[in-house]
């Protein structure tokens, strides 16, 4: 078993500028902004002004929770990452419509299937607004990607049009996670790659629950039957969910007893600008053959 700390360093369109005390700066193109991380559990480095300078920022009381701006922010703006484009914009709930630490998963996923000689299938679910999907299909799989999200499916497609692979073989597919996989199976399709990023807690389309204690073996059981006899990776990412690195190896152990391979656990961070230093940002567990 490999341990591994993933970073996503500062670049051209996006860079971590500061974090502490709670909060995190970062750039995102031209625009900068502000929001709440609660790993970052160390004070900032730059002072105070220079966090002011935001274009945006995110804040949270006992009734309200929403962006505030400075100057014109557009409602949403590209950037490039990982050779891969995105539309950025201020949404709800803090986020942005990209999780930068998720590059070297990413690169990981293209790599493996650049570097086999035959034709590759992927199922990424919880596919949000298309970083893994986008990657893969860059690489030459074919992709199915769902979601329980209208918003992020048209959001992942125009990312999609973005990065000029508007024509790859990606199927969007709106449905709830566990419902698409076991109508899969009895449908007789098979994945070479499965890609599982679930939230602690959800919704499908049609209000289907999702809460990580419950529904994450189920649903894993069931992805491991749509495998493909000769399987090239599963990757599963968590955030939020209190659990270990550890956890998700565990439940990867099965696939290393019929398939062989290796197993690859850590922690997804971002490189702070400057400092270095790392803000954590999730766990992933990754099996390649």
């Amino acid at each position: 078993m490999n341990y591994s700390i993933l970073e996503t360093k500062p670049s051209v369109n996006y860079e971590l500028l500061d974090s502490g005390d709670g909060e995190k700066l970062e750039r995102y193109g031209e625009i900068v902004i502000a929001r709440p991380d609660p790993q970052a559990l160390w004070r900032k480095h730059l002072p105070a002004k220079e966090w002011q300078k935001a274009n945006a920022y995110f804040t949270r009381s006992s009734t309200d929770a929403s962006w505030s701006t400075r100057g014109s922010v557009p409602e949403r703006w590209a950037i490039e990452l990982g050779g891969l484009k995105f539309w950025i914009k201020l949404s709800a709930f803090k986020h942005t419509g990209l999780f930068p630490e998720q590059l070297g998963n990413w690169q990981w996923a293209e790599e493996l299937v650049q570097n086999t000689k035959r034709s590759v299938n992927v199922l990424n679910l919880f596919g949000y607004t298309g970083g893994a999907s986008l990657a893969a299909a860059k690489a030459g799989a074919e992709v199915v990607h769902v979601d329980g999200s209208k918003v992020a499916i048209g959001w992942a497609r125009d990312n999609a049009e973005l990065s000029g692979l508007k024509d790859k073989p990606v199927r969007w597919i709106l449905d709830d996670a566990t419902a698409f996989v076991k109508r899969e199976i009895k449908r007789g399709h098979k994945y070479d790659g499965i890609i599982l990023d679930p939230p602690a807690f959800g919704h499908g389309p049609n209000k289907e629950l999702w809460k990580i204690e419950d529904s994450f073996l189920p649903l894993l059981d069931l992805c491991k039957q749509v495998l493909t006899s000769e399987p090239l990776f599963f990757l599963v990412n968590g955030y939020a969910s209190g659990y270990s690195a550890l956890a998700y190896k565990n439940s990867l152990g099965d696939l290393l007893k019929e398939y062989g391979g290796e197993v690859e656990i850590g922690e997804l961070t971002i490189a702070e600008a400057g400092s270095g230093r790392l803000l954590p940002c999730g766990i992933f567990a990754r099996w390649s053959a």
